[in-house]
């Protein structure tokens, strides 16, 4: 396990290396320590912008290199969002390191946890939560699917879908909040009131009257988050997902 200081050592490092780094136009920090809300098992997140779109792999095989060749890492990913690259690389430490890039023109903060530590950024233009009807729409397609697999006895998809169910409703709740949505960060912000009324949708074991319980619950739950947002859409859709949790008869796959 990493320490604070190793963390900070090697953040540092990585700042000062990018200022000696021609193509970069601007360093940031960003997440849990831009809003100096780490901990000690917070993650380096730092972005920059490349001067020159054209350069862009380059520069993410330069730094690459530097991650495995000086700091050991042993394994990366990369997660692409319109025109940043964030490259997340795991050390033998366990500390991830994201390291997001994007052209110069592109350079700004999307969130409020992005502080500028050199150069230059443009304007910030945060990204807008999920829309609730989306949320809605994917709680009752997650429902659909849940309530068939429980029906074919595949007991691992129908826990995924459960999961499923209750994850959209509770992102449903953070919207409503004005929580962070993206990967549950809101989740535990929310309201007891609120998250009380999802806690029998964990399933407890792989059996199907205890798939039905759960997928029950999350129902439940996501009904009363949909009829926070719009009482006449869960008027209607009440007696159709309620339907989904009555029965599970197998039917053919």
């Amino acid at each position: 396990m990493f320490t604070p200081e190793e963390r900070a050592l090697l953040r540092s490092e990585l700042i000062s290396w990018a200022a000696g780094d021609r193509r970069i136009t601007g360093v940031a920090i960003t997440g849990s320590a831009a809003a100096e809300r780490e901990d000690p098992w917070s993650d380096i997140d730092l972005a920059f912008g490349v001067a020159d779109s054209a350069e862009l792999r380059g520069v993410l095989s330069d730094w690459t290199a530097q991650m495995y060749d000086r700091h050991t890492a042993l394994h990366h990913l990369d997660v692409a969002a319109g025109a940043w690259i964030y490259r997340v690389f795991l050390l033998p430490s366990s500390l991830q390191v994201d390291l997001a890039f994007v052209p110069a023109a592109e350079f700004r903060a999307l969130a409020p946890t992005f502080r500028l530590v050199a150069g230059e950024a443009r304007e910030p233009g945060h990204l807008p939560p999920p829309r609730a009807a989306d949320l809605i729409g994917l709680g009752w397609l997650y429902a659909l699917h849940a309530r068939t697999c429980i029906a074919r006895r595949n007991l691992w998809q129908a826990e995924y879908m459960i999961s499923g169910v209750r994850d959209h409703a509770l992102e449903l709740a953070c919207v409503r909040h004005g929580l962070p949505t993206a990967h549950g960060r809101g989740m535990d912000l929310l309201p007891g009131s609120v998250t009380a009324a999802f806690e029998g949708s964990l399933v407890r074991q792989l059996e199907i009257a205890e798939l039905g319980r759960a997928f029950q619950v999350a129902i439940h739950g996501l009904l009363g988050e949909i009829r926070s947002v719009d009482e006449g859409l869960a008027g209607r859709l009440e007696r159709t997902l309620m339907g989904l949790g009555e029965g599970h008869a197998e039917v053919p796959a």
